[in-house]
């Protein structure tokens, strides 16, 4: 049989396996791939501008056979055996084929023939083409294994290194579970923290948030810094209650990037990164929220350094949602929580008047996490406010 050579065939293959952490099975996958892909502009290139172009399914019988012995490879064609052949690329005679393998061959058999180019004829367009097309499979392959191992680790928080800046965004590596090198991820301006110092081999935890799926220039990974699944993650790993769900984590509420707008940046009164959580268990003896603070404040002070510094309420979630809202505008003292609205979740809360910038916070920071946290729509009012109301 003929054959194309192509000299260190081994030693390409080997070294394409390693420069792109691919099973050298799949490399050969792809340079088989690639190889066919050259033939066939080869193959088109011979036909006359006049003559009819070949279908889209023309080539379909058509194989490359690598040999890795001899260094090269085979193009082979299943042909089907016809007493006249009216398509010698899908058909052979049968006087024809009998002479080649020296037997009967009934008509209709299907058979493998060679049909190889010669190593001349394989012309400089036909190999630039295997070479695009091999750069662009290898790509697809390692996309495919990446989609494939961290597509289950979504949601999940894993260590990332700072590798380089890209216009707004942080480009980070991550370290693979199964040894292969370490994987490009984007963090985006919207998921990071301000409060965080993003330099060169700076490490840190992130929330692996979504595995880009399909043909995608760039990162195919998105993590976050201000994912509130970063704080449910840090909390489970400081308090051994949550992971033995003595301790549920029933609700959170976060704002890790309040100055991300362009609203709050104008305004010269910056807003703090912050976290509201609500915890609950069904153990009488357990004090959930002690639980998640620890002794002397040492089980939350871990995840504040994590998070730079971020301040977090840990409040105790309550099935009375007068009782619940109550607890979310913490560290605010409230006199009176009225449901206004079961309906339409809406309550009226009111305070004492030295109190009623505590309960709001900063730029309606507090009062809109409670809400979240709670699902309520939270009005708040000062006592002395609803007194005059009342006196009139």
């Amino acid at each position: 049989m003929s054959i194309v050579k192509l000299p260190g065939l081994k030693i390409l293959i080997n070294e394409i396996s390693q420069s792109h952490n691919l099973p050298q099975t799949t490399v050969e996958d792809a340079l088989r791939e690639a190889i066919f892909k050259g033939y066939e502009r080869f193959r088109r290139s011979k036909r006359s501008s006049m003559d009819q172009g070949f279908a889209l399914d023309y080539f379909d019988n058509f194989r490359v056979e690598l040999d890795l012995e001899d260094e090269g490879f085979r193009v082979v064609a299943i042909k089907v055996v016809t007493e006249n052949v009216t398509d010698e690329d899908h058909h052979i005679a049968l006087e024809e084929v009998q002479e080649k393998f020296d037997t009967e061959i009934p008509l209709g058999s299907e058979v493998l023939l060679d049909v190889t180019p010669e190593q001349k004829d394989f012309g400089r367009m036909a190999a630039v083409q295997t070479k695009q097309v091999l750069q662009q499979k290898l790509k697809e392959e390692q996309r495919a294994m990446i989609q494939g191992e961290f597509k289950e680790l979504e949601g999940t928080v894993l260590s990332a290194k700072v590798l380089r800046f890209e216009r707004q965004s942080v480009i980070m590596t991550l370290q693979s579970s199964y040894g292969r090198p370490e994987v490009e991820a984007e963090l985006p301006r919207y998921e990071q923290m301000n409060s965080d110092n993003y330099r060169a081999n700076a490490t840190f935890k992130v929330y692996l948030k979504k595995v880009r799926e399909g043909a995608y220039r760039g990162p195919q990974l998105i993590v976050s810094r201000a994912d509130a699944g970063l704080v449910v993650y840090l909390f489970a790993n400081e308090v051994p209650e949550i992971e033995e769900e003595i301790i549920d984590i029933v609700a959170i509420s976060r704002e890790a990037n309040p100055n991300f707008s362009e609203d709050v940046r104008k305004n010269a009164s910056k807003v703090a990164a912050r976290t509201k959580i609500a915890v609950d268990t069904n153990e009488e003896d357990v004090d959930p929220v002690g639980a998640c603070i620890g002794a002397r404040g040492s089980r939350i002070q871990a995840v504040v350094n994590e998070l730079k510094g971020e301040k977090i309420d840990v409040i105790r979630y309550s099935e009375d949602p007068a009782e619940y809202i109550k607890n979310a505008l913490s560290p605010a003292k409230i006199d009176v929580v009225e449901l206004t609205n079961e309906e339409e979740r809406e309550s009226l809360v009111i305070v004492p008047d030295n109190q009623f910038s505590l309960a709001i916070g900063t730029k309606g920071q507090n009062v809109r996490l409670a809400a979240r946290l709670t699902g309520w729509k939270i009005d708040i009012k000062k006592a002395s406010t609803c007194e005059n109301g009342e006196s009139e």
